[in-house]
């Protein structure tokens, strides 16, 4: 198996390393920044191939996987399930999301699968709502919530989300919602503890949305201070840090089972950039042994949740239940 690495920042360059652990053939490193390739060869394997240029369409990849920053993979995706390759992204740009979803066609004429918003949020909290809704019977609301940033670019998504408007499923409708409004207090896994989480542009609610058309209410929030959402709307202040930290995420699943109201809720803390390489590196060696469904879509829809998270277990990232952390043995 051949995959391709396109982007290798903060998050791109975890990817590597999880790839190079795997079962793999060859990984070629993609990037415009020729001494981040030489430090990340340096760092992981000497011997990988690496360039400034994109993938060559010509000689596909079994899969390409999008690191790159927002807004640079809708066209890249589209060129690459054109040329038969698998893709797998970690956007997370609410209009970018929707631009590759609406790709499902070319990824079914070619038999290929587009795993769109394989990262941390969304990625992993679509794994935990479709294992969370798998035990029960009726799925009635959906809420996810995130804090910590990843690299450079996912730290910028961030101040762009806060400042946009973004939607929430509501009865069967889209309500569109005011960036940095909808203040609710989240508690994550610690140390990160209870955070403020407001609305913005988030791709977690679309996603969510094509697996449980039938939910009351899906909605999502990021961890915000007082000073992200009084500057949001100016241009970032300061560099962002090459890597966010600590962050984490949680997914609260409401419905119904045997008649009764019962409410599942999962977390998992760990440096997003960390897990994020994780998650798009089990994805990428999935979809490329053929074990992901056909078509442009997100993690949620996998049917085998338990077996991503047994293998997620198996490389460090600990899901938290509600009253105790998970058994990898009864996943």
């Amino acid at each position: 198996m051949r995959i391709a690495l396109v982007g290798l920042g903060t998050t791109g360059s975890h990817v590597a390393r999880q790839l190079r652990s795997a079962d793999i053939e060859q990984l070629d490193l993609f990037d415009t920044d020729a001494d981040r390739i030489h430090q990340v060869r340096k760092a992981v394997d000497p011997s990988l191939e690496g360039s400034s240029a994109a993938p060559d369409p010509r000689n596909p990849p079994v899969v390409t996987i999008l690191a790159t920053p927002c807004g640079t993979h809708a066209e890249l995706a589209a060129e690459m399930l054109s040329a038969g390759s698998h893709v797998v992204s970690l956007s997370d740009d609410p209009i970018e999301v929707e631009a590759m979803l609406a790709l499902d066609d070319i990824a079914r004429d070619r038999g290929r699968s587009l795993v769109v918003g394989a990262g941390f949020c969304p990625g992993l909290t679509g794994v935990l709502a479709r294992y969370a809704a798998g035990q029960l019977d009726v799925v009635e609301e959906i809420s996810v919530a995130r804090a910590g940033t990843a690299g450079p670019a996912c730290a910028r998504q961030h101040h762009r989300a806060l400042k946009t408007t973004g939607r929430d499923w509501l009865d069967g409708n889209w309500e569109i919602r005011r960036g940095g409004s909808g203040r609710d207090l989240a508690w994550f896994p610690d140390p990160i503890g209870a955070r403020d989480c407001y609305r913005g542009a988030l791709s977690s609610p679309i996603l969510l949305q094509r697996q449980f058309p039938h939910a009351q209410r899906i909605s999502a929030r990021v961890a915000a201070t007082r000073r992200d959402r009084l500057t949001s709307g100016l241009p970032m202040l300061r560099r962002p840090h090459r890597d966010g930290g600590p962050g984490a995420v949680r997914v609260e699943v409401r419905g119904r089972l045997q008649g009764a109201v019962e409410t599942i809720v999962y977390g998992v803390m760990d440096h997003p950039s960390v897990a994020a390489g994780i998650v798009a590196a089990v994805v990428a060696v999935t979809v490329g042994r053929g074990r992901a469904p056909i078509g442009a879509d997100g993690l949620a829809r996998w049917d085998d949740p338990s077996g991503m998270l047994t293998e997620l277990h198996r490389r460090g990232v600990k899901v938290a239940a509600f009253g105790g952390q998970i058994d990898a043995g009864a996943l």
